[in-house]
């Protein structure tokens, strides 16, 4: 599987909402894994907010999205993200450290609960980037 670059984008309790109205538009494939099934909070008000969203197409668009909990900032018009996800740990790896020079990690690159690697940072011009090292 080759390195993916996808927007990813934030929403504050309508991630399911947007994401089956845009799989109506874009069709492929939908999954949507929320907070609760990978015990990602203690909050009980956030077990059903949706995680992690992605819509794969036929012909290779991908989507991703996610709801923002209430305990993050959420500031609309920032609600995008960039997505580096692949299974060539030294390339991804790679990106993490370029991307981290004069960052702010906001997740450190770690093993996920899902498998494999995840981490998130803001680069030094103020984007956000998600980088997830797919487990073997």
């Amino acid at each position: 599987m080759p390195t993916l670059l996808n927007p990813y984008l934030g929403f504050r309790g309508r991630a399911r909402e947007a994401m089956e109205f845009y799989h109506g538009v874009l069709g492929g494939d939908l999954t949507i894994s929320t907070f609760g099934e990978f015990q990602a909070s203690q909050d009980p008000a956030e077990q059903d907010l949706v995680m992690h969203a992605q819509i794969v197409t036929p012909g290779g668009l991908a989507l991703m999205a996610s709801d923002t909990p209430e305990r993050m900032p959420y500031n609309p018009g920032d609600t995008m993200s960039v997505s580096l996800s692949g299974e060539d740990e030294a390339e991804l790896r790679g990106y993490w450290d370029g991307l981290a020079d004069g960052a702010t990690v906001l997740q450190p690159l770690d093993e996920a609960p899902w498998g494999g690697w995840f981490g998130m940072l803001k680069d030094r011009f103020g984007v956000t980037w998600l980088v997830n090292i797919n487990g073997a």
